[in-house]
């Protein structure tokens, strides 16, 4: 008996999934759910998310019961007051941190937890020791919690229902620009959003601005300086954005939650990697993609999540992508498609 088979034998009927957070992270589990219950499809698979982000899997077909986790000490133990009913076989903890260890102690059963491989991405930040350089995504390394689990080949999944995008309907060339990203250095600058999207105008492009009610004030003023854009900046509507997402040719983003989900509605991709670097995992997954990157800084990455200043003043790492660049690579992403 190999070992997944001996993880999930026949008294295995219940699996809670743990992952609280954020956006992207979520989404990159939506493989592993999927090859899970296609292989084992008597098992139950619930999970656990923050509210916030229950749109991602709240119409997902694989999952049974979706829990909402709430930062208030009442409502965390209510909720794990519920977990208890639920008698699980198996808990697999891809969140691994204090607030998911919180659970995983109160409920008492058998749990596998996510190799976050903290030691080499510290490594990797402050001595540009790479011992990730051959690492697999993040889909794959969730999926590795079993031993010798092996991942279908599709990639992620994102249930949006019925809707559409009556904004966009009609317009056959548009180009979806999603400037959000939680850290600015992570952020390509808005001027340079700016300048792209004149340089697709010209070219006979629709620019449509993509993002959530932290993004309102820049989708409003990249949207201000691109003639005929269309800003469908939301209250963090993540199917509204994506059923947008879906009328786009590509989508031009950081390296953010909606990148992600773009490839969630498998609609190509250019990102831009700033202080972050592939080798942590989070690329686009099993979607047509291109990275623009500066990969002639010693500098990089200076943070596997992002920084709120360039450490080193320059901010080259996204300064040094220009316009022009990503204008070329669009090309190339829409002739290949």
């Amino acid at each position: 008996m190999n070992k997944e088979n001996e993880i999930l034998n026949l008294s295995v009927k219940k699996i809670l999934i743990i992952r609280l957070s954020s956006l992207g992270d979520i989404l990159l589990t939506t493989p592993f759910i999927r090859s899970l219950k296609n292989k084992h499809q008597s098992v139950q698979l619930d999970f656990i998310l923050k509210k916030q982000y229950q749109d991602a899997l709240k119409f997902n077909p694989h999952i049974t019961n979706l829990f909402l986790y709430d930062t208030p000490k009442e409502n965390i133990s209510v909720l794990i007051s519920d977990l208890k009913k639920e008698k699980y076989d198996l808990i697999i903890d891809l969140q691994n941190n204090f607030r998911s260890a919180e659970i995983v102690k109160s409920l008492k059963i058998r749990t596998l937890k996510f190799n976050k491989r903290s030691f080499d991405k510290f490594l990797l930040v402050n001595f540009k020791i790479n011992r990730l350089r051959d690492a697999p995504s993040i889909p794959e390394r969730y999926s590795s919690t079993i031993p010798n689990f092996k991942l279908d080949d599709e990639g992620l999944e994102l249930y949006t229902k019925n809707n559409s995008s009556d904004l966009i309907n009609g317009k056959e060339k548009v180009i979806g620009f999603v400037p959000s990203s939680r850290h600015f250095t992570k952020k390509w600058p808005k001027e340079y959003y700016g300048k792209l999207g004149t340089l697709l105008t010209k070219s006979g492009y629709t620019i449509a601005l993509l993002g959530g009610k932290d993004d309102l004030a820049i989708c409003h003023e990249i949207s201000e300086k691109i003639v005929g854009s269309i800003n469908l900046c939301n209250q963090d509507d993540l199917l509204q954005t994506c059923a947008d997402m879906n009328e786009c040719k590509v989508i031009v983003c950081n390296d953010s939650g909606l990148m992600h989900a773009a490839c969630a509605m498998n609609i190509p991709v250019l990102a831009f990697f700033g202080s972050t670097v592939k080798e942590f995992g989070f690329f686009p997954y099993k979607n047509s993609n291109l990275i623009l990157e500066n990969n002639s800084l010693s500098c990089r990455p200076c943070s596997h999540v992002g920084r709120e200043t360039c450490p080193k003043g320059h901010f080259r790492c996204m300064l040094d992508i220009s316009p022009e660049k990503a204008f070329k690579a669009i090309n190339t992403l829409i002739e290949n498609r």
